[in-house]
């Protein structure tokens, strides 16, 4: 087993609280309010555009040129496909690219995104590793689980299900996840530890992520 599932044997209970949050629940069920996934929407637009950087600087840190160009195959998709299905959405809500680009982030996203460019510029791969995992693991393990839910064949959430159920979503994440082992399968466990915090912690503003959404979080000041 590889450092990646010993870290999420070990944060279980975080990791469940990501795929069973009700937001991500009432995606599969076809329930969730239009008005939430539309602020989801929204802030995942603006998570993506800080997102995608961790890509570019994976890059920037890699010595082998089969990895630099990996990263960068999975900035080109998460700007050119992940990215279009948000841009499609904002088409469908009446939300121009200008006011979608324009967006504010909100508490939480502003919050999360620090968190992600904080530890992949001070670390190194491994570092950038470990904080970037949470998010297209936790996604794809979503997609995975819902795609026989009636969401699926929801009007609204299907398509979302669909990309993030897609076998190149998985292909990219599984090729992070292999990357980490290979990378942490030497480090000491003072290492280990150190990795398994960010880990834990981007898993945890995945969570908050889903509740910002759900409960429609706004600056209170």
């Amino acid at each position: 087993m590889g450092f990646s599932h010993e870290i999420i044997t070990e944060i279980d209970n975080i990791w469940q609280a990501n795929l069973n949050h009700p937001f991500v629940q009432e995606i599969g069920a076809g329930t969730l309010p239009v008005k939430k996934f539309k602020y989801y929407m929204i802030q995942d637009y603006v998570y993506l555009k800080d997102y995608a950087k961790m890509f570019a600087l994976g890059a920037l840190k890699s010595t082998d040129l089969a990895t630099i160009t990996q990263f960068s195959k999975i900035l080109h998709a998460t700007l050119t496909e992940e990215m279009a299905l948000h841009r499609q959405y904002a088409a469908r809500f009446n939300i121009s690219e200008e006011a979608l680009s324009s967006a504010e982030p909100a508490p939480t996203t502003l919050a999360y995104t620090n968190y992600l460019l904080s530890v992949a510029q001070s670390g190194g791969q491994a570092e950038l590793l470990a904080a970037l995992l949470p998010c297209m693991w936790g996604y794809e393990a979503i997609g995975k689980s819902l795609v026989h839910s009636p969401g699926a064949k929801h009007a609204l959430y299907g398509e979302w299900i669909a990309m993030y159920s897609s076998s190149d979503f998985g292909s990219l994440t599984e090729w992070l996840m292999q990357k980490f082992d290979t990378i942490t399968a030497q480090q000491t466990s003072t290492q280990r530890v150190h990795l398994t915090t960010i880990f834990k912690n981007a898993l945890r503003y995945e969570v908050l992520f889903w509740e910002m959404a759900y409960q429609e979080e706004k600056w209170d000041v």
